[in-house]
C-alpha cells in the first residue's frame, strides 16, 4: 500500500519543522524581563549560580545553560534578534557592574579567551 499524497505532505511539513526547529534556539523565554533580572541581585545571582553549577536552576535557567556554550562558540548564530540583543545587555551589564560575575563566566564559558579576544573584551 503507498502513502496517500496527503500523509506524503504531512511528513515533509513535519520535517521541515524539525530542520527549522534546529536551525535557531527556542523563543519560547524570550518574554523574560532581562532589567528586571539584571537590577534583582537575588534573581541574577540565582541565574549565574545556575548556569556556573553551583545552584539550582529554574526551566529558564536550564534552557540558557543548555544553549551557552553553542552559542559561545557559534556568536549566538541561532540566537533569534532577541536573544542577541538581551545578550549583549547582560555581556554589558556583567562586564561593567558585576565583574566577578563576568570572570566566572568567562573562564567557564570561553576558557581560552577565543571569542573575548576576537571582540575586544577583557576580563
Amino acid at each position: 500500500m503507498s502513502p496517500r499524497p496527503t500523509q506524503v505532505l504531512f511528513v515533509v511539513v513535519l520535517l521541515a519543522c524539525l530542520v527549522t526547529a534546529d536551525d535557531k534556539y527556542t523563543t519560547k523565554f524570550d518574554g523574560i524581563d532581562v532589567e528586571a533580572v539584571l537590577k534583582n541581585e537575588r534573581i541574577l545571582r540565582r541565574y549565574v549560580d545556575c548556569v556556573l553549577d553551583k545552584g539550582p536552576c529554574t526551566a529558564e535557567g536550564r534552557e540558557l545553560k543548555k544553549r551557552i556554550p553553542d552559542a559561545v562558540q557559534s556568536e549566538c548564530s541561532k540566537c533569534s534578534e532577541v536573544q542577541k540583543r538581551q545578550a549583549r545587555r547582560v555581556l554589558e551589564f556583567l562586564i561593567q557592574k558585576k565583574p566577578h560575575y563576568w570572570e566566572q563566566l568567562a573562564k567557564k564559558y570561553d576558557p581560552d579567551g577565543n571569542l573575548r579576544k576576537r571582540h575586544g573584551v577583557k576580563v
